[in-house]
């Protein structure tokens, strides 16, 4: 009987198994994808609060950049998939901390 040789892999945890669907690993695009999350919550959280425009601003400009980048390299469907979550809330707290102060409010001037 033809059967596939496949080599045994151990169980994979559920965010390896979403972000590197296709088997292969990938270490790049995999801590982009984390940065972008991270970058997003922090800026959405802290644009919630007027006083933090300085933190969403420049947390959500450079969560922007990364998730951008990131989108340009991703391999996978699940990489982007997160990416585009971890791109719209560094969006919303970015534009949310331009209008409350901006990246440079109150402490140019």
């Amino acid at each position: 009987m033809a059967q596939d040789a496949r080599p045994q892999q151990g169980p994979r945890s559920l965010i390896a198994s979403v972000l590197n669907s296709d088997g292969k690993a990938h270490p790049v695009e995999n801590t982009l994808v984390a940065v972008t999350i991270v970058l997003g919550a922090i800026a959405f959280i802290s644009s919630a609060f007027h006083n933090l425009h300085l933190l969403s601003s420049w947390t959500g400009l450079v969560g922007i950049l990364t998730g951008a980048w990131g989108q340009f390299i991703s391999a996978t469907t699940g990489e982007r998939f997160l990416l585009i979550i971890g791109l719209g809330a560094a969006a919303v707290g970015f534009f949310l901390g331009m209008a409350h102060g901006g990246l440079f409010g109150g402490v140019l001037g």
